[in-house]
């Protein structure tokens, strides 16, 4: 699965922790140009709405690329519970089209944290906008100085169809004087994209407000297929 979004992410100042948000839903809208590879360039728009409360995180997602002639719905649930000094964090997932899958997070620590995890799906057809290996093992680790304040890595590899393909994600999340925040994630890409091995180097830039958040984002050979990929996002919580 994707990089675990933490709640934060998004928010110039997160809640403290086990306390829930003052807005519980986020609005993100989202532009995905695809270009390379010898195949026609396409544009997807990619609407999602979550809301975050007691029941964890809930979501319902959109996307449609009319080049491309795709149109798919999706939902899903996570939350995180605390059991002594491990968490623990079940997500479910589903689509249009009979997709169905899910992941298992465990993560132990204060400030140094490490975690483990392990992504499963039906693999029917399902527009990956996690835009990381599904059925795939994780393995995290990094540093907290407060839930505003932190740096990391995470490691995602695919262990059932194509366990040559990995992603490593390096995070810094920083608040910024006036009550603003920046996210950065940084991506090592490696895999065979149709017989051919491939390195590629991705980036993606999130920049939070009390209420309003941008983010771009750069993804080589996105989802191991021979294109590239810009994403441009913005969203409010309210």
């Amino acid at each position: 699965m994707a990089l675990a979004e933490r709640a934060g992410d998004t928010a110039a100042v997160p809640p403290p922790a086990g306390e829930l948000p003052a807005e519980p839903f986020k609005l993100t809208t989202g532009l995905y140009r695809s270009t390379g590879g010898g195949q026609p360039a396409s544009t997807g728009l990619d609407l999602n709405l979550r809301y975050t409360g007691a029941v964890g995180d809930l979501w319902l997602g959109w996307f449609r690329a009319p080049t491309d002639a795709v149109s798919q719905a999706r939902g899903g649930w996570d939350r995180t519970f605390t059991l002594g000094p491990v968490r623990v964090q079940p997500s479910l997932q589903w689509a249009a089209g009979g997709f169905v899958g899910g992941s298992l997070n465990l993560e132990t620590g204060d400030s140094w944290y490490a975690g483990a995890g392990l992504g499963r799906t039906n693999l029917r057809d399902y527009v990956n906008l996690n835009f990381d290996p599904n059925d795939a093992w994780m393995l995290s680790a990094g540093y907290r100085w407060s839930d505003a304040r932190y740096a990391g890595m995470q490691v995602v590899r695919d262990n059932r169809q194509h366990p040559d393909q990995q992603h490593v994600h390096f995070v810094l999340r920083l608040p910024v004087n006036g009550g603003h925040a920046v996210f950065l994630d940084l991506l090592d890409k490696r895999g065979t994209v149709e017989g051919r091995y491939i390195h590629r180097t991705g980036a993606s830039l999130t920049y939070s407000w009390p209420k309003l958040f941008v983010r771009l984002a750069y993804d080589p050979q996105v989802n191991f297929t021979p294109q590239n990929q810009w994403r441009v996002s913005a969203g409010t919580r309210f």
